[in-house]
């Protein structure tokens, strides 16, 4: 085959969350990083890595794009597409994996990824909370990760979690969204105080919180959301002498005037709604709600739903600073109450 030295490096992994096409810029950077491809060197056309690499023509139409705009790849009519330029050098290589995919995980992203720049390889894997798959890409990873970024939630496994990570170099690790008790020695970390936060996000509502007798936080039974969360809600409930409870189904639980709902998980929420709506409740008077994570739709949903959510966009661009500075920090990121008509 007339390529055949090409896709022995060039590679497209079905199982990366990383879009097809940056896969395969990044492969045919680290091939050219490597010697495998040189200055002159003609590669396949766009129909030929199509049908070796399965993958649509869009997309290796598109990762040649990038590569021409980067300047390393040229085309000339009749001879197709060629290196015109070798003097690259990929600054990290990053394993970077989520627990799972959602709007807040892909403001993460973005900020993280336009941060780093072109230039910088990202393998980008989905766990699904699942501790086992975790540990086996963890297992699977190349040596030749500059860095792994990782955001820890488990819903069951997870307090096992800190074993496996102890397994990475400090200097190439950085925790994102959540630190992991027994993970040890210098290492980076953009994270949520979770108790804290919600403890503090609770007082600023105080004033809109006190037309109400009782507070109560939908949180499932198996949830990969922190414990920590919990533990802020209960003491400020009872530092301020508020009902509590904590619901694990909101589907079944009796709704009554004059209770707050605060929700995790996006699900719950339209369910909660839902059910107001039927009931006939005014939300913001006889019920009031607290939704963790601000998204776009909720400043319009009903006149408007409060919001609790930590700086998604700020973890991304720290983690990536921490990469290119080399960094070893600790950062907190910040977090916000934004209040509506829903409190």
């Amino acid at each position: 085959m007339k390529f055949s030295q090409f896709f022995e490096h060039v590679h497209v992994d079905e199982f990366s969350a990383t879009p097809k096409y940056l896969q395969l810029t990044h492969s045919i950077l680290n091939a050219i990083e490597a010697g495998k491809l040189k200055k002159d060197d003609l590669v396949p056309s766009i129909n030929e890595l199509s049908f070796e690499l399965e993958i649509s023509r869009d997309t290796a139409e598109k990762g040649y794009k990038h590569l021409k705009k980067m300047g390393v790849l040229g085309s000339v009519p009749g001879k197709g597409y060629y290196i015109v330029n070798d003097d690259i050098k990929q600054t990290q290589h990053v394993m970077l994996l989520f627990n799972k995919l959602s709007a807040h995980k892909k403001i993460i992203y973005d900020g993280f990824v336009e941060t780093l720049g072109e230039h910088v390889a990202i393998d980008f894997y989905i766990y699904n909370n699942d501790f086992g798959l975790f540990k086996k890409l963890l297992g699977n990873a190349k040596e030749d990760y500059s860095h792994f970024v990782i955001i820890p939630h488990f819903i069951e496994g997870g307090e096992n979690a800190h074993e496996i990570i102890n397994t990475i170099p400090r200097h190439k690790l950085i925790l994102l969204d959540k630190k992991i008790s027994g993970v040890n020695g210098e290492y980076g970390a953009v994270y949520e105080n979770f108790e804290k936060d919600i403890y503090n996000a609770l007082e600023q509502a105080l004033k809109q919180l006190a037309k109400y007798h009782t507070l109560k936080i939908i949180f499932p039974e198996k949830s990969y959301y922190p414990k920590g969360i919990l533990k802020g809600f209960n003491r400020f409930c009872q530092e301020y002498a508020f009902t509590h409870k904590v619901v694990h189904d909101i589907a079944r639980e009796p709704i009554n005037s004059g209770e707050v709902y605060i929700n995790v998980m996006e699900a719950d929420l339209v369910i909660l709604i839902e059910r107001l709506i039927s009931m006939k409740y005014k939300i913001g008077k006889h019920i009031g709600v607290i939704s963790y994570n601000e998204t776009v739709m909720k400043k319009i949903i009903l006149n408007g739903i409060t919001t609790i959510s930590t700086d998604f966009h700020q973890m991304g661009v720290k983690a990536a600073e921490l990469i290119l500075s080399g960094a070893k920090e600790h950062i907190e990121v910040p977090f916000k109450l934004t209040l509506r008509a829903s409190l």
